[in-house]
């Protein structure tokens, strides 16, 4: 039996077997054991006979075995040797790993002066203008010059950040820069050299489904925990935001490393490291509906990690390149909708982005829709299927290329099919956007006709069962939840309030807290779509009041005078 085989099933049997020691299960994990213990014996023993042979023939005399001795003794291996090698080589990657993680601590200051417009009972004691919340997480050694790295969800808005290293040392830290769009970011401490250790990276492109994973943290607060697993899948794919927004955009981080091995709230920004103490990846989210592991963590890779971690340092900020699509992955359904072979994959390119790269390369958008399993599908846009000379059978591919391979101002060649015809097109990458970018490019030119263009200027998304629960709130609830509140605009003025923490559902990083919209005018609404349609159908300068719960306990009225949706952002 493999040896590598031997430990990894002894990972997965130690759990069980030090939870109930005496149990009838347990005596028979033990047996299981002594079995595969019993032919890793055989093999050593298989190991030696083939070294005694390989002894000339004419040995002194003195080598062989005598009457007394016996023919030489077996090696023989037990359980305990299997457990205890399993135990040695997890102790040694944390003796390694830990002295290189440290325990972040932040403070967040949440705003309360939009609370006008809420009821409170006589003798309420007065709601103070602010109050300051703390949150806890992980980070890492960078190098011996005192930068960090952790996730950018963990110091976004913070107002104060802590960095507690291993052996106790406490001192303030500062941001350095920060990218929304991998949730990375680098802070710094003043700190004495010999307190750094710098982490060492693996090359996480070769990566493998089934391989050892170590997760070292500081889940819910309890610094410097170790918890052991397997990566699960490769090449996922992790939205940066949920974008389901008036006026938003949509990014993911590609090549997520998904692994089984516990992942909690607080071992984001931490280390996922292989079985020789390698960092392969961040772990940065976990599937979830009730706020905890459930056995699907995902890490940002570490190719990622080693491209936008030495920019945040030199520059503070990260430049994406961006060829300015929207899209998703051919499908054989979608392909044979084109009147292309069910077998053909890439890219399907829906829409192309007014300005972008992919417009002056004369990248074409779907122009069709075609319905499939009952809902409306975008058809008919160019399909790529390679980049420079990579093939491309999936959008992910093309997402994965963009953020490894090249940078801002490189040319690259895309192959792609038109009308079933094969082409070459030749684009420069430009800088991917900012959202107040994106946004900008979504609003209609001004001169547009008033009506149908109300703006109230909030990011939000519909309250969903996994949200409500993740809130605490009754999961029969309907409504909006407000992500954010967009500076300056109707509902800044009217004191809306968005989210402070963050959760992760259905792989999505979601801000959580903020109010939830159940009624426009006495107007129940029961999502997303219901607000939008009712903003299509407003003016500009029309007041409105908002139903909004708020906590989960306090339902108010907030008067909003809906604005005129920005024609430009800069």
């Amino acid at each position: 039996m493999n040896k590598k085989l031997l430990f990894a099933m002894a990972l997965l049997l130690l759990p069980a077997m030090l939870l109930s020691a005496c149990s009838p299960s347990t005596v028979r994990l033990r047996d299981f054991l002594d079995q595969a213990t019993e032919a890793l014996s055989k093999d050593k023993s298989a190991e030696t006979q083939a070294e005694a042979t390989a002894i000339p023939e004419a040995a002194d005399a003195s080598t062989a075995p005598s009457a007394s001795t016996g023919s030489p003794s077996r090696t023989t291996t037990t359980s305990g040797d299997v457990l205890t090698a399993l135990q040695d080589t997890l102790g040694q990657i944390y003796e390694q790993v830990s002295p290189s993680v440290v325990y972040v601590q932040v403070a967040l200051q949440v705003d309360t002066s939009g609370f006008g417009g809420f009821d409170f009972p006589e003798g309420f004691p007065n709601m103070p203008e602010e109050f300051s919340q703390s949150a806890q997480a992980s980070g890492f050694v960078w190098d011996k010059e005192g930068n960090i790295v952790t996730n950018n969800h963990v110091v976004e808005d913070a107002t104060d950040i802590t960095v507690v290293f291993s052996d106790g040392t406490t001192v303030p830290a500062e941001v350095v820069g920060t990218d929304p769009d991998s949730d990375l970011a680098v802070i710094h401490v003043d700190v004495a050299a010999d307190v750094l250790q710098p982490v060492q990276f693996a090359d996480s492109n070769q990566v493998k489904v089934g391989q050892l994973a170590v997760a070292i943290g500081n889940p819910f607060g309890l610094e410097g925990t170790m918890t052991v697993g397997f990566v699960s899948a490769i090449g996922r794919s992790l939205p940066v935001t949920t974008r389901a927004a008036i006026g938003g955009g949509s990014f993911s981080i590609p090549d997520i490393i998904q692994t089984d091995a516990p992942i909690n709230p607080g071992n984001s920004g931490g280390v996922l490291v292989n079985d020789d103490g390698l960092v392969i990846g961040v772990p940065t989210a976990i599937e979830t509906s009730s706020g905890q592991n459930a056995g699907i963590g995902y890490a940002v890779p570490a190719a990622i990690v080693q491209r936008v971690a030495p920019a945040l340092i030199e520059s503070g900020t990260v430049q994406h390149p961006w060829i300015g699509i929207s899209g998703s992955t051919l499908t054989s359904v979608l392909a044979k909708a084109m009147g292309l072979s069910e077998g053909q994959r890439g890219a399907l390119v829906y829409t192309v982005t007014s300005g972008g790269p992919a417009e002056a390369a004369g990248l074409r958008a779907s122009t069709q829709t075609v319905e499939i399993d009952g809902q409306e599908v975008q058809v008919g846009g160019d399909v790529i299927v390679g980049i420079d000379d990579r093939t491309v059978d999936a959008f992910d591919d093309l997402i994965s290329y963009l953020a490894q391979s090249v940078d801002v101002g490189d040319k690259i060649r895309l192959t792609i099919l038109r009308d079933g015809e094969e082409m070459k097109v030749d684009l420069t990458l430009a800088a991917r956007p900012t959202d107040r970018a994106l946004q900008a490019s979504a609003e209609p030119e001004s001169g547009q006709e008033a009506s149908g263009n109300a703006w109230l200027g909030i990011e939000g998304v519909t309250l969903s069962t996994a949200l409500a629960q993740a809130m605490d709130l009754d999961q029969g609830l309907t409504g909006v939840l407000v992500v954010s509140v967009v500076a300056d605009s109707p509902a800044d003025d009217a004191g809306l309030q968005g989210g402070f923490r963050s959760v992760t559902i259905d792989g999505q990083s979601i801000k959580v807290g903020g109010d939830v919209i159940t009624a426009i005018d006495n107007q129940e609404i029961a999502g997303l779509e219901d607000l939008q349609t009712f903003l299509e159908g407003a003016r500009p300068g029309q007041q409105v009041t908002l139903t909004v719960l708020r906590n989960g306990t306090r339902e108010g009225r907030i008067d909003v005078t809906l604005g005129e949706r920005p024609s430009s952002i800069q």
